[in-house]
């Protein structure tokens, strides 16, 4: 069954759409495992594998071994489990990588993790990253006690409370920055353009991460786009349909400060503007991969009168990029605003074992005409920055451009 709009510019297809939440793989290492020395934990013995041919493990079991006979804690009541030991091991292994998305999360934090891809968590409610080796805020999250203590995209955190988050990883800072609700957390941050740094409190509280608003603005149809959730294909394909039913052509997609998350859920939003078979991004594998090419599922409901703008900054990272990249280089829109975060790699969850994982860089994500995410970013097709002062005074510039350019179209 179709429906045609009240000026036919939208062609909807009543479609039953499969929707995949995986935009993580959980699994078992089955190789690349570490032999350990006897006594072993139970708990990584039925996840142990063959020693790695031609790696030469010596010098890891004499550290080992000098450790255990030779160190004399600070502390008489100070204890080290050897469990806590192979899991600094296996931190430590991580972090020769350099790569600040591959993480390894020992019990607690793994738990932790998991409380932030179920979307409802205690905290101050922003993502934080790396960029240029300094911890940086992502994007504070619509609504969260990180946006009304003033929090911004692009800040530079250099203390959390009074540690200095100098070479910090992100696992670190996340610990540091969540906690019980009520509490206090106070950010240094270094903002751009600022010469001295300035202290942000923040009341932490119980984070519920929104998705989706819509509304109708001088003649355009705006979908503001928070996240990249397992529901929000659902949800996007709803805001379509108060489109196609509000009799205006013009379009606009807010992803500013949406951090991302599913790939699945971007390809489907991809699929309603293109059709079947063009690229919306490739996956560039490691040295012995062939890249993977996801492809447009076709949908493709719109006719060649529909005007369509994205706004971006950069808090536009991850599933949000590949959406805008695509739609940008398939001449379907125009990108408004700033440069996106640059966030471009690809990353697996894996158990190691029943409660501690790894979050591993598997990937890169390329645009559709072979453009690197993470080496750039996207940048816009009309720079307009949107100030601090613009955000107190609840003026919103880079809407404003957007909304007369469509309007002039």
């Amino acid at each position: 069954m179709h429906f045609v709009s009240g000026r036919s510019i939208f062609l909807f297809a009543l479609v039953c759409v499969l929707f995949f939440a995986g935009g993580f793989s959980a699994g078992v290492v089955v190789s690349g495992s570490l032999v350990l020395p006897e006594p072993l934990p139970s708990i990584f013995t039925s996840s142990l594998d063959a020693e790695p041919a031609g790696v030469n493990f010596a010098p890891v079991w004499r550290t080992w071994n000098v450790l255990n006979e030779k160190f004399v804690p600070a502390s008489t009541t100070q204890e080290l489990s050897d469990e806590k030991k192979i899991y600094g091991l296996i931190s430590g292994l991580t972090g020769s990588f350099g790569d600040p998305y591959t993480v390894f999360f020992p019990p607690e934090e793994s738990e932790i993790f998991q409380a932030d891809i179920s979307g409802s968590f205690e905290g101050v409610g922003m993502e934080i990253g790396i960029r240029d080796n300094a911890l940086v805020v992502i994007t504070p999250l619509k609504g969260s006690p990180a946006i009304r203590a003033g929090l911004l995209s692009g800040d530079k955190i250099t203390k959390i409370d009074d540690v200095s988050a100098d070479a910090m990883p992100v696992d670190k800072a996340v610990k540091l920055i969540r906690g019980p609700r009520g509490t206090v957390v106070r950010f240094t941050i270094l903002r751009t353009d600022e010469n001295e740094p300035r202290v942000i409190p923040v009341t932490r509280d119980v984070i519920e991460i929104p998705t989706i608003e819509t509304k109708k603005q001088d003649g355009v149809f705006i979908i503001s786009l928070y996240n990249f959730s397992a529901v929000s294909a659902n949800l996007f394909r709803g805001a379509l349909r108060e489109f196609a039913l509000s009799g205006t052509p013009k379009l606009i997609l807010d992803l500013r400060g949406n951090p991302g998350g599913y790939l699945e859920a971007a390809v489907d939003m991809a699929s309603w503007f293109l059709p079947a078979g063009k690229v919306v991004v490739s996956e560039e594998q490691g040295k012995n991969g062939k890249p993977i090419l996801h492809r447009s599922r076709g949908y493709d409901v719109f006719t060649d009168e529909l005007k369509m703008a994205i706004l971006m900054d950069g808090g536009s990272a991850s599933a949000s990029e590949i959406l805008a990249g695509a739609l940008q280089e398939h001449g379907k829109a125009k990108l408004i605003g700033t440069r996106t975060f640059g966030k471009g790699s690809v990353q697996e969850l894996v158990d190691i074992t029943d409660k501690a994982s790894l979050k591993v860089t598997i990937a890169r994500w390329l645009t559709p005409n072979g453009r690197s995410i993470s080496e750039h970013g996207l940048d816009p097709d009309i720079e307009i920055k949107r100030t601090e002062d613009d955000v107190k005074a609840g003026r919103d510039p880079q809407l404003d451009a957007a909304i007369k350019l469509l309007n002039q179209e």
